[in-house]
């Protein structure tokens, strides 16, 4: 994996699989979040959706903190990686996650197809007509390239369980996911 100037900006394909974008707030909870659902094959944090090419932590103007998620369509849809992703972080407040606050926090979808696109847009039509959220949702729909984060961001919440970020935002959120959603989450 390579994160700068010698990233390609493009989105993994492997045969088999489909391919999700998403940014819900800082990628280092929400990997390991989304890595639990079931049918997700692996997951690489990343930028995406911003103004420059060979996005780095230091260098991301514009771009949103992203995770890339492949998975098998015959363990789960796009529809329902997209329902878990609703659950795990609120799409209903503008460049913003908890704490961090910017345009790198902000609830976007990075379609990689036409049809993960008309998804996605009912998929929010769906919430929105339900009033599934106290607050209008502004997850907005997106393109760009994928840059991946460095090395030292990949399966950060993994490799420090007992970093003071991760305890204060996203410990909770685990365990709260595990029970409120125990069919849809593997250990």
């Amino acid at each position: 994996m390579t994160s700068g100037i010698d990233d390609t900006g493009q989105v993994t394909r492997k045969p088999g699989t489909e391919t999700a974008v998403l940014a819900g707030g800082c990628f280092w909870g929400m990997e390991d979040l989304i890595r639990r659902q079931t049918g997700v094959l692996e997951t690489r944090v990343g930028y995406t959706g911003g103004q420059n090419d060979h996005a780095t932590y230091r260098n991301h103007p514009g771009h949103a903190e992203a995770v890339e998620i492949v998975f098998d369509p015959a363990q789960t849809t796009y529809r329902d990686i997209l329902a878990f992703f609703f659950q795990i972080h609120d799409p209903s407040t503008v460049n913003r996650q908890g704490n961090d606050i910017g345009t790198s926090y902000r609830s976007a979808i990075f379609p990689q197809s036409k049809a993960q696109a008309d998804v996605a847009r009912a998929y929010i039509a769906q919430l929105t007509g339900a009033h599934a959220f106290s607050r209008p949702i502004v997850t907005r729909l997106e393109t760009g390239g994928f840059y991946p984060a460095e090395a030292y961001h990949q399966d950060f919440m993994r490799k420090h369980p007992q970093h003071p970020y991760i305890v204060a935002h996203d410990v909770a959120k685990v365990r709260a996911l595990s029970q409120l959603m125990p069919a849809l989450v593997k250990a």
